[in-house]
């Protein structure tokens, strides 16, 4: 008598177990352990998504200001770019890149061209007006052609590396015609090729330089 009372126990804890389980739902069992599971866990706090800045400057120019960034060339596949106030002003997506030494003007228009003739990036330079930037990078190769006179009249804009330019030396520089730019500013920069240090065999790693122009200077 006392082995089928404690027989008839367990299958009445057995039968209300299982009815038990068979009244909640598999979900409810999943979400409770994984609440289980996150306790003791610290939150995990995520930084809000940078605002995209013109020109993909890091960060945002002063009020009244420009942006640029001048990117040189990489090898065969990267091509150069000139951005100015977030218009690509020289890119693969326009069309544009030239080998040699590329140039956009401005002075409110944007005049855009691209070389690699000294007689032509001359010509290009002396035409441009009083009171407009020039920005200048080269894709590829921009010194085999580069004579001796437009070093000297790039030179005369400010350039302290035209000198120094060698078989494809990456390169990148601003340049204002008629006024002075700020000292703060980055200018030009040069990357020399080198078959010990390059990054895309014959060619040295793309440069670049960008900053923020005050309005009132052009």
């Amino acid at each position: 008598m006392k082995v089928a009372a404690i027989l008839v126990t367990f299958l009445a804890a057995w039968h209300l177990g299982c009815l038990s389980v068979a009244l909640v739902r598999k979900d409810t069992i999943t979400r409770s352990i994984a609440s289980l599971q996150d306790i003791g866990k610290k939150p995990v706090l995520r930084a809000p998504v940078p605002k995209r800045q013109k020109c993909d400057h890091w960060s945002p120019c002063p009020p009244e200001n420009y942006a640029y960034r001048i990117l040189s060339g990489g090898g065969r596949g990267k091509l150069a770019k000139i951005c100015f106030e977030d218009e690509l002003l020289i890119s693969e997506e326009k069309g544009n890149v030239g080998r040699g030494i590329n140039i956009a003007i401005v002075d409110c228009n944007c005049v855009i061209d691209s070389t690699d003739h000294s007689g032509e990036m001359m010509t290009f330079i002396k035409n441009a007006s009083q009171g407009s930037l020039l920005l200048m990078v080269t894709h590829d190769d921009g010194s085999t052609r580069l004579n001796s006179d437009a070093r000297k009249l790039v030179e005369e804009l400010g350039s302290n590396e035209i000198r120094n330019m060698k078989f494809r030396s990456s390169w990148a520089f601003i340049a204002a015609k008629g006024f002075k730019l700020p000292d703060n500013i980055e200018k030009e920069k040069i990357n020399h090729s080198d078959k010990n240090k390059n990054r895309y065999g014959s060619w040295p790693a793309e440069i670049q330089i960008e900053g923020c122009i005050p309005k009132n200077l052009i």
